[in-house]
């Protein structure tokens, strides 16, 4: 299935001890580009987090913000610096003695110093905090890989009918292309009959100038290719795995076809349609670019 670079997807789950809110945000890149927000606490597991999310993605660049909440109150101790504390002691007791001060060194007077007294986190179980975890990110994934799908179903869709377009417009340049040939002999013998007048037109000259120019305009191969290319379009279309490189080159190759066609038009009618086909296969091209 066809999907989207451009994507988001969000869960939350609660344990009761812990809880997670993964939001993953997803747009166009040429690989696969993760970058993770998330507690320094959990770094141990940002590999996990990007193997899980690498087998839902293959393309795009992702945002990928993670908020841990812990409401065990098990998990905290409060602790003391005793060396930082005796200096702070030791230096109001020189003050005290030094100016004759009255001596109100407190308990509370100490503990209000900064980094005397702080809490300070127990270290966790990371392999019971990543079973949580895990189920978010995975959630998360989920849902931003179903919107992916259905932007993608939109992508195929918008350019299926953009191919068909290109398609009915070569017909029209086909039909004209029959045209041009036997309009331009015609023209050519009338030049020559008035260049020369009484002289008799050379017809195997003539035939042989004709020839030459048929084989100079003729847009018959670059036709061919660009159907064809259209063709293989839509079978990259229908493929199951990530085509979105594959559809980059042939985005160009179809350029290149209908680049030749403009330049060997001698018609203003083909030459306008071969605008039109450009303007479609460039409209096709942007879709192209938002696909994994």
């Amino acid at each position: 299935m066809i999907k989207s670079m451009t994507g988001f997807g969000r869960a939350m789950v609660d344990d009761g001890k812990r809880s997670f809110l993964v939001e993953m945000r997803g747009v166009n890149h040429r690989y696969l580009d993760m970058n993770i927000r998330m507690p320094k606490s959990l770094m141990p597991v940002e590999d996990r987090v990007r193997k899980v999310i690498s087998g839902y993605l293959s393309r795009g660049k992702v945002d990928v913000f993670i908020t841990y909440r812990n409401y065990t109150k098990e998990d905290t101790v409060v602790k003391s610096n005793q060396y930082l504390a005796k200096g702070y002691v030791d230096i109001l007791k020189n003050l005290r003695d030094e100016f004759t001060l009255a001596d109100d060194i407190s308990v509370s007077l100490i503990s209000r110093f900064p980094d005397v007294v702080f809490t300070e986190e127990k270290e966790e179980n990371m392999e019971e905090i990543w079973t949580l975890m895990a189920e978010a990110v995975e959630e998360a994934a989920r849902k931003m890989l179903e919107m992916k799908e259905v932007e993608g179903a939109s992508l195929k869709n918008d350019m299926l009918v953009k191919a068909d377009e290109v398609r009915k417009i070569v017909e029209v340049i086909k039909e004209k292309d029959k045209e041009v040939i036997p309009l331009y002999k015609e023209r050519l013998e009338n030049r020559i009959k008035e260049l020369l007048e009484t002289v008799p037109v050379d017809e195997s000259r003539l035939a042989l100038e004709i020839a030459l120019y048929t084989d100079k305009a003729s847009i018959d191969e670059e036709i061919t290719r660009l159907l064809s290319h259209m063709d293989q379009m839509k079978s990259f279309l229908d493929e199951t795995v990530p085509v979105g490189r594959k559809l980059d080159f042939l985005a160009q190759e179809m350029n290149r076809e209908a680049n030749t066609m403009a330049s060997k038009s001698v018609d203003i009618e083909i030459t306008n349609n071969v605008l039109l086909i450009k303007n479609e296969i460039e409209k096709i091209r942007e879709q192209m670019q938002n696909i994994e």
